[in-house]
Parts: structure tokens; C-alpha cells; sequence
């Protein structure tokens, strides 16, 4: 969405390279592809280095890189393995990442900037069984609340935001979403009774990134979730499947 919009598109990629070309295919305007691991500090500066060299400046990022582990664990059984890996990808990754954008700021010096988080409902309303995963998106609101304060010391009318999407039909979430009983007690609690879609994510942060749309918005998190509480708002007879 960003390229069809006139924007000079980096697309980063660490093991699905694949993918990562063939999204970059489907891209309209002009773009550079980039492999590295975000939780690995030199990639990231080379990263931004190479994007600076190829676009001569970058003045919007989103920081969407994460893993999620499907199985279950309650916190007296997950391995602290687990929980290191995905605290490295899903907030060591969005620490750095910010850092390395910060850095460039300071010496590109643009009249706007923008930084948005990918957090998650999680991290609002927690995840049984899922504690590393709901503390590294809770991380990211933190951040988020921080580096807007940060972010204007460099550039005035610099601005960081996070969206905070829930269940979502992406291959990342396709073993969480094919179990109908955990997707059925997820919609009770939504007010739009179904599942988002990658579209309706990306739209929202489109326009967040926007300085002339959300041009007055700063430290705030969206949530792209269909109404979601927490608690249950809907009985099951309520809830069609074939429709979420």
C-alpha cells in the first residue's frame, strides 16, 4: 500500500526471502531489498545504511517483525529458550530498530518522521498460555508512550504510534486460527463477530504514517480488532463460523 502511494519501499527479510521477492514483484514504484535479522544490531545499522545509500533518507518505518509460538504453555512449563527468542524478535528487534532510525534521523534531519509499532491485543489484554508473547507486545506500548517524547528532540514533528491488531488471517496466525473452538471463544469477545484481514491492518498504518492525515497524533495505540473486550459480549449461537 505504501508503494502504490508514491513511497519509496525498503523490504526487509531475514529467512523468507522467497516471500519477500515476490511481494517485491507486485510493487509498483521503486524499492530495495534488504536481509537481515532484527535482533542482531549490526545488521540492522548495515540495514538502514543501505537504505540511507539507496533512497538518500528514511523518514517512516514500521517495525512488524515478530514470531509467535503456537503452542501453549503455562509460565511454570515454558523453557526461558522460548521466551528468550521471542523477546529478541518481537522487542529486541523493535528496540533496535528504532534505535538504528533515530540514529539516521539525527544526522538526515527531515521535516517529519514516523515510527509505528506492530503490538497486539495480547499485549492489551494478555494471552493464556502465551505469557512471552503478551509481554513482548505489552512491551512495545511502553516504548511506544517513550520514544514519542524521544523522537521530538530530533525532529519536531516526529511522531511514534502502535497498532494493536487481534486475531488476523495471516500465515503466522493460521494454526491459532485452526482450531474452531479457540476461534470461536476469540469472537465472542468481538463486536464484529469475525477475523481480520492483512488489508485491513495495513490500510490503518498507511494512514497512520501519514503526516498530513494523523498529522496531530502521537503516542497512541491503535487497536485493529473488530471491537474487541475483554470479556465475552456474545454466546455462541451468536457466532457463524463461515462468516468470521
Amino acid at each position: 500500500m505504501f508503494s502504490e502511494e508514491g513511497t519509496k519501499v525498503a523490504l526487509c527479510f531475514h529467512a523468507n526471502k522467497k516471500g519477500a521477492e515476490k511481494l517485491a514483484g507486485k510493487l509498483p514504484g521503486e524499492y530495495i531489498l534488504i536481509e537481515c535479522d532484527v535482533s542482531n544490531e549490526a545488521d540492522m545499522e548495515k540495514a538502514f545504511g543501505n537504505v540511507v545509500k539507496k533512497f538518500g533518507k528514511v523518514d517512516i518505518v514500521i517495525a512488524n517483525a515478530g514470531i509467535a509460538i503456537p503452542k501453549e504453555a503455562p509460565i511454570y512449563e515454558m523453557e526461558s529458550a522460548r521466551f528468550d527468542e521471542v523477546i529478541s524478535k518481537n522487542l529486541k528487534g523493535a528496540w533496535l530498530t528504532a534505535k538504528e532510525f533515530f540514529k539516521v534521523l539525527k544526522q538526515t534531519r527531515p521535516e517529519s518522521a514516523s515510527l509505528i509499532f506492530v503490538s497486539s491485543t495480547s499485549g492489551i489484554f494478555g494471552e493464556e498460555g502465551h505469557s512471552e508473547y503478551s509481554a513482548s507486545k505489552a512491551a512495545l506500548i511502553g516504548l511506544t508512550k517513550t520514544l514519542k517524547n524521544e523522537l521530538v528532540r530530533i525532529v519536531p514533528m516526529g511522531r511514534v504510534n502502535a497498532v494493536a491488531p487481534g486475531w488476523v488471517w495471516t500465515p503466522m496466525t493460521e494454526q491459532f486460527i485452526s482450531d474452531k473452538e479457540a476461534v470461536l471463544e476469540a469472537l465472542q469477545t468481538k463486536a464484529l463477530r469475525r477475523i481480520g484481514r492483512p488489508n485491513e491492518i495495513a490500510s490503518v498504518i498507511v494512514a497512520l504514517a501519514s503526516d498530513k492525515i494523523f498529522s496531530h497524533v502521537t503516542g497512541q495505540i491503535i487497536a485493529i480488532d473488530g471491537g474487541m473486550d475483554g470479556r465475552i459480549i456474545w454466546t455462541p449461537d451468536d457466532i457463524d463460523l463461515d462468516k468470521a
